[in-house]
């Protein structure tokens, strides 16, 4: 497998561990406001493989407290993905696995063999408007429900988490996904940032009021709710 990124050590990227974060390219999604738009169609080039991967990682036992895998969208990749977390696992480091949750059959492997730690799933909007936001011109909503769920029974540990966009998100958009993630164990609520590697222009951040507002919302579903960043 290649790989398409590696950032060394990160105190941000695994709640409550010292990790690295490894970038894998390809996704399904064209979000218009990804941050990491140089990975989606998979082209990017890669700086590693997955043998160099794996001996980074043995260098880095005792050091690195854990191991967080991204994209792209690293489900994407199916058996390969479930191939790495298990060489992971195997070298001692927990697992976090961030995912857009199109992949439930991937998904529901990879929790029910215990691969990953702690799951971070994107829920990118209320399903009226997911295609929209996802940049596509329409999208079953079906598999990420089947995602949703699957974090939903409590078999792993997990987050749901919405990155929010003044031109994307209203408080219509907070009732229709609280509805769909209601008694989630976590739920946060980011800004968007606008940075160079975003591939369209135009978008904002929300107001600190409006975040406020959307959170009050959210949390007649989701009492844990929280804002991040």
């Amino acid at each position: 497998m290649k790989i398409h990124g590696l950032q060394k050590m990160t105190l941000l990227d695994y709640p409550g561990k010292v990790a690295c974060t490894v970038f894998l390219g390809g996704c399904d999604l064209r979000c218009p406001f990804c941050h990491n738009a140089e990975l989606i169609d998979g082209t990017a080039p890669a700086v590693m493989d997955e043998e160099e991967l794996m001996a980074f990682l043995k260098k880095r036992q005792g050091l690195l407290e854990g191991v967080a895998v991204t994209g792209g969208e690293p489900l994407l990749r199916g058996a390969e993905m479930i191939r790495l977390a298990e060489r992971i696992r195997e070298l001692g480091y927990p697992l976090k696995l961030d995912t857009n949750g199109t992949h439930p059959e991937t998904l529901r492997e990879i929790i029910g063999r215990g691969l990953a730690d702690y799951i971070a799933m994107d829920i990118k909007n209320a399903p009226e408007r997911y295609a929209e936001t996802c940049g596509l011109k329409e999208m079953d909503t079906g598999p990420v429900r089947e995602s949703a769920a699957l974090l939903l029974e409590g078999r792993t540990e997990y987050e749901f988490r919405t990155t929010t966009v003044a031109e994307l998100h209203d408080e219509d958009s907070f009732r229709g996904i609280g509805e769909w993630i209601r008694g989630a164990k976590r739920y946060y609520l980011q800004k968007f940032t606008d940075r160079d590697t975003v591939p369209f222009g135009g978008f904002h951040a929300p107001a600190d009021e409006a975040m406020e507002r959307y959170l009050r919302i959210v949390r007649e579903y989701v009492p844990a709710a929280a804002l991040r960043g």
